[in-house]
């Protein structure tokens, strides 16, 4: 009898398609991942667009990838707080409502006094978040 529950009790971890340590390892995983790959196509691609006429395009790029994998990082943190520890959910949204403040404050003083190119950045946060849709459907189809 024992030795069917200690089977059963295996199986059914088998077939549990969601693990929340496997997905706070795959987290930081996918972070790392992707935060390499993006600084191996943004600073590149920021560095050829530095040849055209429009002088801000470089900065942009650079600031629109840094700003979301900094983003990105914050929602690993948060998720990785939500399931690692018994935090109210109303100190999470707190936090996450200040992330996205952030975020948006500093977006609003770059874009405001022109310090950079709004293309630029928009290429830059898609860029990474291209890259976040590539390796999440690697680590999905390798589960």
């Amino acid at each position: 009898m024992r030795s069917l529950l200690t089977h059963y009790s295996l199986r059914i971890t088998v077939f549990i398609p969601w693990n929340p340590c496997t997905q706070l390892m795959n987290g930081t995983e996918l972070l790392k991942r992707v935060a390499q790959k993006s600084i191996i196509i943004i600073i590149p691609v920021s560095a050829v667009a530095a040849f055209f006429e429009w002088k801000k395009l470089p900065l942009g790029i650079l600031a629109g990838g840094l700003f979301g994998i900094l983003n990105l990082r914050g929602l690993v943190r948060s998720v990785e707080g939500f399931l690692g520890t018994a935090v109210s959910t109303a100190k999470i949204l707190f936090l996450n409502m200040t992330r996205l403040l952030i975020l948006f404050s500093a977006l609003f003083v770059l874009i405001k006094f022109k310090l950079i190119n709004v293309l630029g950045l928009l290429f830059g946060f898609t860029v990474v978040f291209v890259l976040i849709l590539i390796e999440g459907m690697k680590m999905s189809k390798s589960q």
